[in-house]
């Protein structure tokens, strides 16, 4: 190691000392700041300019002083190093002039003072007085200038943050949470690999394989034989997922439907289920994986779909159709995958036409972290909504697809299943959206694995397959109308408003036979209520008459029993029949019926009803009575036999003249019925009251008396998934005879289909995936929000009322800001770390202080950051009132060629700005976010110090050197941080990386290297300006601990790439990533770090371009804000070009020349000779 000439930074380096009048009357201008760690902005640009003309004076002096100091100065200068560190910290500092390493060797550049340099940046260095009192207030000026002070208006507003945010988290984790009531499933899997498609067929064929499932025991032959269905895993996932679904599958068809001739007439056949390895690629963090494996599953299909032409490979009927399309299951970006396969340039058309999707984030991407990934998004839904938008068929590419999206609910806590929405998509007529909660005998949420293997869902799956299919047509599916009423029927609850009857579609099959005298006909109006059955130990018809039309606000009809309905031909307990006065002739009724029910007896006068069988109509309802606690029963509970519930409008059943319900039992058997024609106007209560007013007072219904069996309240302004609310619900109190069953309660919303039941209901946590944050707007503007619905069933022969009440429920909805508002983290934060920066950048320039990371929080807490959060608020309110305000027509003018001037435009990106809440309500979650985000930035500040504090004892154990050589640094206070590797090494390493960047590795390794880099080089600072106290470490930590803050809070939006760069590395899987190799996007970042590495100080910039530092920190601020949650990948390059300004800045006091450039390109042998050459 070579020895310096002398103790002082500023020697070392060819520049001057300052005079002892310049740093007198810098230390009284920096005193004068008031000794706090606060700058007064005026009094900032004053000293400013003070100091501006104090430096114009040293600058004419200087030459004189330029190298030659009397050895009385150098001794002065260690004096003045050896002092208390408290007089020594209230030095200002300001950037040194770095030279090239031949003017440190004493070669003056003589033309150096006729250049005008691109930025004029101070040329005064440290400043020492020789005299500073020790007063209180420099003590507390030194504490406030440490990296650890915290004032105490910071500590109140963390303290603050970390309690909300340890409250929502709380909330998240323990509060509102659905009930988990998935039974376990069982198989025994085994895969057979389709090694024959290989790479003649595609060159993804060494990274991803396609196998066929078969069930052990019940279907081990490998020839296809049926429907191909295709099963697609999701970010990570593995193709063995398929397991349960397809054994569930194989199961079902074999010991039922095989069985079953006319099922197999209909077209039923065993499914054949393939899928696919992935080797867990990770596609929700990069759009090309997912682009390569939509290419790959389009040449698979086409792959397994000759299967079924080779007599080798298949074994099915010769006479049926060769399948020309293939089922598409798709798990969470599974789906994304399966939708993407119909707009690559491979995709074989009309290969796909039903797709299942389950957790799939179809609305937007989970996380915007890579280009890529929301550019394939935006692509994949403009073409599914432009297709859908087409007014003919024949334009439409995806009139024949179906696509169901199933959502777990609240318990998945890895995607939101807000973003399973098909709303802004898919119009209803060719798929929708529903809720686990909402599927009959399931009714219960899953989280994201659960949805594959939860036994009661998977039966609805299959069952719904094989209801869907039909060998006897090429595509292998029945029509898509046919198919999405399969779909209904399985998925929907059949009270929505686009569930279809069939009793209209029927032919009467029954023909009921009545005595005439019977006194079974209820008066009109009057309920039927049958609390046992088979009293009168024989069959028995209740008719009730179905009143006619014109009663304001309309009737409808509702049955609801604790028996099965049975179908035509069964044997139950009960029936439901709707009936028209049929006057037969005698002996004709046998040949018109498949069915005769005579319950007339002996008796001669006789009335002849033809009717239709309603049990293909039937609702299924969780039981609720005193034992139930839970819609749904577990593996080890008994099983729970479901009530049976009938809906009609008193339209669907005007052509009939009497509901007949008939008892069948002969015996008294347990059981019983309530029947009724209710008006809707005492059925149907819409409350249009206020989230405002719900807050504050909440909402309070009593249920009268004398009440129909279900009444339903309508809420429309709760309609936000945001806000989780609290209802209770009064005692059901009967008389004489016992209660029937308990209140149920199901809580509904339209768009999407989500319903909730509770049972035996006293108190229920009402939430639900209503309006959500960031989502597009649905595809058919609604002239009114629907909002919540409440259903209650509630025992109508207990004569009393029931009182109910709802309130918002705060501590749940915080929980609900979780899933909706995570990736916010990655962006927001950016808008406090970019603030700080600008304003020590400000600091900096106008004082020569480059002040700590906490203390220009604590500025920024008083000044600049709650007026940008306030601007910010009135933004967020503006964006949301836009985005609620009903669409005006598209202009038919200038810019409207060819448009309709009655169509309106959809702008589909409306809520993707700042916290995306289409509701002004919700005008608070600026300040809430930018409260917790400053929080987290001063956790990660205080974490980052820790670390490098670490990580400099470290290595001050690793690195002890001689007495006589830690002497010599005490001597050296103003010594560089440290001594700079060579410029030649540093020009190669460099080379090297970009090198590396631009064939092998994406820029995100590199950017993981710079981070490390930074690390060590802040560690090296913090070691140095602890064993030197001077100013110019002090800064030059700061400086450096500032910018790798910066860089951690960009470094989570590069790592998923950097996992599934290693990812691919793991599996042999090579080509390159052609989106991340752009040099430019790394450059910047990797020259500053190699600068910083040098321990080369920021120069200060005192020329009017030191306005442009301060912008772009306020462009990042308010960009990472506004744009941050969508498009949070272009703030790595919003960085890297501050990265690139702060790189000019740092050149652009170098004086480069051919002679300098040259010499470092010498062997280094050279070197070292020319520098031991140097005399003290």
């Amino acid at each position: 190691m070579r020895r310096r000439s002398s103790g002082s930074a500023a020697e070392d380096e060819g520049d001057p000392p300052p005079s002892n009048a310049d740093a007198d009357i810098a230390s009284v201008i920096v005193e004068g700041a008031g000794g706090s760690s606060k700058f007064d902005e005026s009094t900032a640009n004053k000293e400013n300019k003070e100091t501006r003309n104090l430096q114009t004076t040293s600058a004419a002096r200087r030459p004189d002083t330029k190298i030659n100091q009397t050895p009385h100065e150098l001794d002065r200068r260690k004096s003045t190093d050896k002092r208390h560190s408290t007089a020594r910290s209230r030095r200002p500092s300001s950037g040194t002039n770095w030279k090239p390493s031949q003017l440190r060797d004493g070669d003056v550049d003589k033309d150096r003072s006729t250049e005008t340099p691109v930025l004029i940046v101070s040329s005064k260095e440290d400043m020492a007085s020789e005299k500073m009192p020790e007063s209180r207030q420099n003590a507390r000026r030194s504490r406030l200038r440490s990296p650890w002070s915290i004032s105490f208006l910071t500590l109140i507003t963390t303290a603050l943050a970390l309690l909300s945010l340890a409250s929502i988290i709380h909330s998240f984790s323990s509060r509102q949470l659905d009930a988990k009531g998935c039974r376990m499933s069982y198989m025994r899997p085994s895969f057979a690999k389709l090694s024959d498609f290989d790479t003649e067929h595609t060159r993804f064929a060494s990274k991803y394989s396609v196998y066929l499932y078969r069930e052990g025991m019940v279907d081990e032959d490998t020839k296809v034989k049926g429907v191909p269905v295709l099963f697609i895993p999701g970010n990570a996932g593995s193709y063995k997922q398929v397991r349960p679904i397809a054994a569930e599958g194989a199961t079902y068809f074999h010991d039922f439907l095989r069985h079953d001739q006319a099922a197999i007439n209909a077209g039923a056949r065993n499914l054949d289920f393939f899928t696919v390895d992935f080797n867990e690629d990770i596609t929700a963090f990069h759009g090309q994986t997912l682009l390569d494996q939509a290419e790959y599953l389009n040449e698979a299909i086409a792959y397994i779909l000759s299967l079924y032409h080779d007599p080798r490979r298949s074994e099915r009927d010769p006479d049926l159709p060769d399948p020309t399309s293939v089922i598409i299951l798709g798990h969470s970006m599974g789906g994304i995958v399966a939708r993407t396969m119909l707009v690559m340039p491979n995709y074989q058309s009309n290969s796909i036409n039903t797709i299942i999707t389950m957790s799939a984030p179809h609305a937007r991407p989970p996380v915007s972290f890579d280009a890529e990934i929301v550019r394939t998004y935006k692509k994949i839904n403009d073409y599914w909504r432009q297709a859908y938008s087409q007014k003919w068929a024949n334009n439409n590419p995806l009139w024949h697809v179906t696509l169901i999206s199933i959502a777990g609910g609240g318990l998945d806590s890895v995607v939101p299943s807000d973003y399973s929405s098909l709303e802004s998509l898919v119009p209803d007529t060719h798929g929708f959206t529903v809720f686990t909660t909402s599927v009959p005998n399931v009714w219960t949420g899953m989280d994201h694995q659960a949805i594959l293997w939860c036994d009661q869902f998977r039966k609805v799956v299959v069952r719904s397959l094989y209801d869907v299919i039909d060998v006897n047509r090429p595509a292998q599916t029945k029509p898509r109308a046919d198919r999405m009423r399969v779909f209904k029927k399985w998925y929907l609850t059949g009270m929505e408003n686009i569930a279809e009857k069939t009793l209209s579609q029927k032919e009467p099959t029954t023909l009921l036979t009545l005595e005439d005298n019977s006194n079974s006909i209820l008066a009109q109006g009057e309920r039927l209520t049958v609390r046992k059955f088979g009293q009168s130990r024989k069959p028995r018809a209740y008719l009730l008459p179905i009143p006619p039309q014109g009663t304001p606000g309309g009737k409808r009809f509702t049955l609801l029993t604790d028996q099965k309905l049975d179908n035509p031909g069964d044997s139950g307990k009960l029936e439901v029949l709707f009936c028209s006065v049929f006057p037969l002739h005698p002996g004709q009724s046998a040949t018109l019926f498949s069915m005769n029910m005579d319950l007339s007896g002996d008796s001669s006068g006789s009335t002849r009803l033809a009717c239709k069988n309603a049990a293909s109509d039937v609702i299924m309802l969780p039981a609720s009575t005193r034992t139930n606690k839970r819609p749904f029963y577990l593996d080890q509970e008994a099983e729970v036999i479901p009530f049976s519930y009938l809906q009609y409008d008193l339209e669907d059943i005007l052509d009939h003249q009497f509901v007949a319900i008939v008892d069948k039992v002969v015996d008294p058997t347990p059981g019983w019925v309530i029947a009724e024609f209710s008006d809707n106007v005492q059925s149907h209560r819409v409350r249009s009251l206020g989230l405002r007013r719900l807050l504050t007072l909440g909402l309070k219904i009593k249920l009268p008396a004398s009440r129909p069996m279900v009444a339903e309240v309508k809420i429309p302004s709760l309609h936000s998934s945001l806000l989780a609310y609290k209802l209770e619900m009064g005692n059901q109190i009967c008389g004489e005879d016992a209660e029937l069953f308990t209140p149920l309660l199901r809580q509904y919303i339209s768009e999407p289909y989500e319903s909730k039941y509770f049972v035996n209901v006293k108190q229920a946590d009402i939430n639900l995936h209503g309006v959500s944050p960031y989502m597009p707007p649905a595809l058919k503007q609604k002239t009114t929000q629907e909002g919540l619905s409440l259903q209650f069933w509630t025992d109508p022969t207990c004569n009393s009322s029931v009182k109910i009440s709802l309130k918002v429920d705060v501590p749940g909805s915080l929980g609900k800001l979780y899933m909706r508002y995570r990736t916010v983290f990655a962006a927001f934060p950016l808008l406090i770390v970019a603030l700080v920066l600008r304003k020590q950048f400000r600091v900096y320039d106008e004082t020569g202080f480059f002040m700590s990371f906490s203390e220009s929080l604590d500025l920024c807490l008083r000044q600049s950051l709650p007026l940008v959060l306030l601007a910010l608020t009135c933004l967020s309110v503006s964006f949301a009132q836009t985005s609620s305000a009903p669409p005006q027509p598209a202009s038919s003018g200038f810019w409207g060629w060819g448009r309709n001037a009655t169509e309106t435009q959809v702008d589909y990106t409306r809520n993707d700005l700042l916290v995306g809440s289409p509701d002004p309500f919700f005008w608070f979650m600026v300040p809430l976010i930018g409260l917790v985000c400053v929080g987290v930035c001063v956790m990660i500040n205080y974490a980052t110090l820790t670390l490098t504090h670490v990580l400099c004892i470290v290595y001050s154990f690793v690195s002890v050197k001689p007495a006589w050589l830690r002497n010599d640094d005490k001597r050296r206070a103003a010594s560089p941080a440290f001594a700079p590797s060579t410029p030649r090494r540093r020009i190669l390493t460099t080379a090297m990386l970009l090198f590396l960047v631009s064939t092998v590795i994406p820029y995100q390794f590199a950017y993981l290297v710079a981070c490390l880099v930074q690390i060590a080089t802040c560690t090296r600072a913090l070691r140095f300006a602890r064993e030197a106290r001077s100013n110019t470490n002090f800064n030059f930590h700061n400086y450096a601990h500032s910018i790798l803050i910066l860089m951690l809070w960009i470094l989570p939006i590069n790592l998923p790439i950097l996992v599934v760069w290693v990812h691919n590395l793991a599996v042999h899987w090579l080509t390159p990533f052609s989106s991340h190799h752009n040099v430019l996007s790394i450059m910047p970042f990797i020259l500053l770090v190699e600068t910083l590495t040098s321990g080369k100080m920021v120069p200060r910039v005192t020329s009017r371009l030191r306005h442009f530092t301060s912008v772009f920190f306020f462009g990042i601020a308010i960009y990472a804000a506004v744009y941050g949650v969508t498009y949070a990948y272009m703030l790595h390059y919003l960085v890297n070009f501050v990265a690139a300004w702060l790189v000019a800045i740092h050149s652009s006091t170098s004086s480069w020349t051919l002679n300098g450039l040259s010499t470092i390109f010498e062997p280094e042998g050279n070197e070292s000779t020319r520098k031991r050459g140097k005399t003290p």
